[in-house]
């Protein structure tokens, strides 16, 4: 992912937290459908979302501006699922969450402003420079 980030146009650490933020187990947890970022890549291997429609089992999928991540119709009924939606308050400005149809729309990557976490992404950078 850093060579990615490092060949891609602006700021080396932006676009890096930008492709972790586009990350689909990422979005998972961000969308509250889990509770953490693990947990998150859990249910994506296990097939339990799907992307615009189709099952993804690849935790590190990328998604684009405009792709729809929700639960699969068999896996909503899931308790860990249902206890993390319950709990979810997380309200972010590049994504769209629908509780009553369990989806959601990647709406787009996030500005480095957006994402809340306190990183130094700089200090990252240098780290795989060397």
């Amino acid at each position: 992912m850093f060579k990615k980030a490092t060949a891609a146009p602006g700021i080396t650490g932006e676009v890096l937290l930008q492709l972790c933020e586009s990350r689909l187990d990422n979005v998972v947890f961000r969308m509250g459908i889990a509770p953490s970022r693990s947990a998150g890549r859990q249910l994506v291997s296990h097939r339990h979302i799907t992307v615009n429609g189709e099952k993804v089992n690849i935790p590190s999928y990328q998604l684009r501006a405009g792709d729809v991540v929700a639960v699969r119709e068999k896996s909503k009924s899931l308790e860990a699922i249902q206890n993390s939606l319950a709990n979810a308050s997380h309200v972010y400005e590049w994504i769209t969450w629908n509780s009553e149809t369990k989806q959601g729309t990647f709406v787009s990557v996030p500005q480095r402003l957006q994402i809340p976490e306190n990183i130094n992404e700089q200090f990252i950078v240098e780290l795989y420079s060397k």
